[in-house]
């Protein structure tokens, strides 16, 4: 499950750079945790800025 983890952390650092949404600053993805039947995941993120910044890029992310 380790390995699923981290290829998900990875696709979707990759992805980051892609979206276009302004809201979203400095936005690292620091770990992936997927359910047993791989259906649904739970990603941790650090978002560098302000409680500002952070608030928006978390709802720039959400509405991604």
């Amino acid at each position: 499950m380790r390995r699923v983890n981290e290829s998900v952390r990875q696709v979707l650092s990759e992805a980051l750079p892609e979206l276009k949404d302004p809201r979203i600053g400095f936005v690292t993805v620091t770990g992936v945790e997927t359910s047993p039947d791989l259906r649904q995941a739970r990603v941790f993120v650090s978002v560098l800025g302000s409680e500002r910044k952070r608030e928006r890029s978390l709802d720039g992310l959400a509405a991604a």
